[in-house]
């Protein structure tokens, strides 16, 4: 999954707008291959990412849940520990071989 589209659900305060066409512009960049599309090409780019962040409100303001909510700072500090966990093995592997 692309790292740069992150978890929507389940926040406190709830996911803004900004937060849902972010991710779904990150969608459709990953999907396109592109991350600036030529002009004759940005129609299309811009109705997939409102079509895309449509959806996404739509489902976040359906689901549901018993777990409680997650606050961004505590997932930001797990994303830097996640990060650091990789970057740590990766140097590990790199120093390993010869």
């Amino acid at each position: 999954m692309c790292r740069n589209i992150r978890c929507l659900h389940n926040f406190e305060p709830p996911t803004n707008d900004d937060e849902v066409r972010e991710a779904a512009l990150q969608f459709v960049r990953k999907v396109s291959g592109s991350t600036h599309p030529s002009r004759a090409n940005t129609p299309a780019f811009e109705q997939a990412i409102d079509e895309i962040a449509e959806a996404t409100r739509r489902m976040l303001d359906q689901l549901v849940t018993n777990a409680p909510p997650k606050t961004r700072e505590a997932e930001a500090i797990k994303g830097r520990q996640r990060h650091e966990k990789r970057m740590e093995r990766e140097v590990r592997i790199r120093t390993a071989t010869p």
